[in-house]
């Protein structure tokens, strides 16, 4: 995890503040057989996702600690022992019959590696890509920063492979490069998708540090569909969860949720400590780093804490076949207005319009608003849907400590008492001074 990202990206960009399951079951039975079972026992609601075996991402990790040791004792950027993790990984994807492909791009200096894996099938307008950064600092060998990440996503997709999974949505998945020298990877791949695929996604998950030590059990409060379906996970299985706040922004989640994609992932924690309440949650010790060996030599296969690391997996396998087997959903009936409106800075509100006509009785209860709002201190905006007859559905609220850029967000409103048609209204108003905005587009998706 880029532990600096987000408040190096806050003071540039604000320098004025301070601020299908048949074939599941066969494939489980032959895993058991090959495999101690993990000792994470999964919901019932998870029951069609298989049991991730904690000792194979295990095995994933000594592979890359023996990689680290061959070179130099770290796999950062640039280094030999980022790329020789990649192609440990792209042989295991290769042998397990996904599409893989490796992406360059340059960062100081040197080249960068991405490695894609796409599962054959699903539907190719609805992509759930999962994803984790595979290098390291250059002070270590990244074991649990981010080893542990990486090698759950890993044996996830061998998972789907072993049970030969036939989702309704394609699966891709994402080991990214040069996330530590400011999530450059990630940004080269979503910068390199046009906004046609762009807008194919539909939820990108990202695991970064999944086994610290002395662990907290952490969900990204981000699209709110993947956050129910990580809370629902632990939920059954007993675990209580916290919302996640210290690596928010900092991860490669970042550059997806930037252009508009649902996003979402765990986290177990990094230099922050852990307090009496959350040990009394999760157990570990209080008033240590939930890893005191982040971004450092110690960070090795030594510094995973395996009942963290069973779990998180295990959440992971559930998100992909919950959510990778969602109905997929048709194109929608789209009424957009992309002409820039400009939001006064600490001024009177500000509206858009689109006008819904040729439709019959109400709009439905989950009408979908997308919006496009580029502005230099987000939480100065309160954004509000009206109705044609006037109704006002509160979009966003302002807050203080909303310090990223922009609004770049789909909202689902249960405008099922509203008549379709008419001229529906995106009001938005700036309510405190020194940043200032535009609209630059929304829409509804009936």
């Amino acid at each position: 995890m880029n532990h600096s990202q987000h408040s190096k990206l806050s003071s540039l960009s604000h320098p004025r503040r301070t601020a299908t399951a048949v074939a599941v079951a066969l494939a489980l039975t032959g895993l058991a057989t090959a495999t101690a079972p993990s000792s994470a026992a999964a919901p019932a609601a998870a029951l069609a996702a298989p049991d991730i075996p904690v000792a194979n991402v295990k095995a994933h990790l000594t592979q890359l600690q023996s990689i680290a040791t061959a070179n130099g004792g770290n796999r950062a950027h640039g280094r030999p022992g980022y790329k020789a993790s990649i192609d440990y990984l792209k042989a295991k994807l290769d042998a397990a019959g996904f599409t893989t492909s490796v992406t360059t791009f340059t960062s100081s200096g040197a080249t960068g590696y991405n490695l894609i894996a796409d599962w054959p099938g699903g539907d190719p307008n609805q992509i759930l890509m999962a994803g984790a950064h595979l290098d390291s600092v250059s002070s270590g060998p990244g074991i649990n920063d981010n080893g542990s990440g990486s090698a759950a996503v890993l044996e996830t997709a061998l998972a789907v492979s072993r049970a030969q999974l036939k989702p309704t949505k394609h699966l891709r998945f994402g080991w990214w490069g040069a996330e530590e020298l400011g999530l450059v990877g990630s940004k080269a791949y979503v910068n390199s998708l046009p906004t046609t695929e762009r807008s194919k996604f539909t939820g990108y998950l990202n695991f970064d540090m999944i086994g610290s030590p002395n662990p907290g059990y952490f969900v990204y409060d981000d699209d709110p569909a993947i956050e129910k379906t990580f809370k629902d996970y632990y939920a059954g299985i007993g675990v209580p969860t916290e919302i996640e706040t210290e690596g928010d922004g900092r991860s490669d989640h970042a550059n997806f949720k930037n252009v508009g994609i649902p996003v979402g992932g765990l986290f177990t924690g990094a230099s922050r400590t852990k307090t009496s309440a959350q040990v009394q949650k999760w157990g570990g010790t209080a008033g240590t780093a939930f890893d005191r060996c982040y971004h450092s030599s110690c960070d090795t296969t030594a510094n995973i804490n395996d009942t963290a690391l069973d779990r998180n997996s295990d959440a992971i396998a559930h998100a992909i076949w919950t959510l990778g087997n969602e109905p997929t959903v048709p194109p929608g009936d789209v009424h957009e207005n992309t002409t820039d409106v400009a939001v006064p800075d600490n001024g009177a509100a500000v509206t858009s319009s689109v006008t819904v006509s040729g439709r019959t009785g109400n709009a439905p209860a989950t009408l979908k608003v997308g919006v496009d709002i580029k502005h230099t201190w987000r939480g100065d905006l309160v954004v509000d849907l009206l109705a044609p007859d006037g109704t006002a559905y509160r979009l966003k609220s302002s807050s203080s400590s909303d310090s990223a850029d922009n609004v770049i967000a789909t909202y689902t409103v249960d405008a099922s008492s509203e008549a379709a048609n008419g001229i529906w209204k995106l009001r938005v108003q700036d309510i405190a001074a020194q940043d200032t905005g535009y609209i630059d587009s929304w829409k509804l998706t009936f």
